[in-house]
């Protein structure tokens, strides 16, 4: 008879956790880039350069596919399992609620004229909710995603320049805010990444990569993928603090 503990665990698989973790640390990468800009020791354009604007396309779209690939191997085929994931998808459903309120008080407070209405985050929280029900439909889930991204990327209408619409995206002009990542086209980020997480869960080489150890380098990143909301929520403070610190010790008085 099984343990207990193989009954409640789900396998983790070290290549998903690799590559968030490898998201993570490109999204690092960027922000101390941007950290470092706005302390004026680069000189960077940072919503102009393509650079910069590839670079997020990247990485955005990096965390967002990751998200859909992730929905769906979180779904586990015993009743034991699915109560426990559904546990720990609203646990975590809990949590982004917790970030995406502090990620938007404390923009106001750093960047009153700018803040954060509906950033990366808030796109997550949103995204898990609504494509929950579509896990099981990967044909559906490509289609909606193929049309959601044509629709945000092609499509603008005065009417979602409100600002209680403007969330939804398909808006005339980009408003004024630091990270800004609106449902349309995102959301079909999400959804396309469902459709390949229903893909690969069934390859041969993926489901041998469950619960493989992974060493060095890979291993870091592993761990930090899984950690990527607490590395979200913490790297930002911690590197502005520490730019902030050089400058007052660099700088003569």
């Amino acid at each position: 008879m099984p343990s207990t503990q193989k009954l409640t665990a789900s396998p983790r698989h070290p290549i998903i956790d690799w590559l968030r973790g490898l998201a993570i640390l490109c999204m690092m990468a960027y922000h101390f880039s941007f950290d470092l800009n706005q302390f004026g020791f680069i000189h960077q354009a940072f919503n102009e350069a393509s650079f910069w604007l590839i670079a997020r396309l990247c990485i955005v779209t990096s965390f967002l596919s990751l998200v859909g690939i992730s929905l769906v191997l979180a779904k586990n085929s015993t009743l034991s399992l699915k109560i426990n994931a559904n546990k720990r998808y609203w646990l975590r459903i809990i949590k982004l609620i917790i970030c995406t309120v502090a990620v938007t008080f404390g923009s106001m407070l750093l960047f009153p004229q700018s803040y954060i209405f509906f950033g990366v985050l808030h796109c997550i929280l949103i995204a898990s909710l609504l494509c929950k029900p579509l896990i099981n439909y990967p044909r559906l889930s490509f289609c909606l995603g193929v049309a959601i991204i044509l629709l945000g990327v092609f499509y603008q209408h005065v009417w979602f320049n409100q600002a209680p619409l403007q969330w939804i995206g398909l808006m005339t002009f980009k408003p004024i805010t630091e990270d800004y990542v609106p449902l349309f086209p995102w959301l079909g980020v999400v959804l396309i990444g469902m459709f390949l997480g229903n893909v690969i869960k069934q390859q041969a080489w993926f489901i041998a990569s469950a619960n493989r150890e992974v060493r060095g380098l890979s291993a870091v990143l592993a761990w930090m993928g899984q950690r990527s909301l607490l590395i979200y929520m913490t790297h930002q403070p911690i590197l502005m603090g520490f730019l902030w610190l050089y400058v007052q010790v660099a700088s003569p008085h």
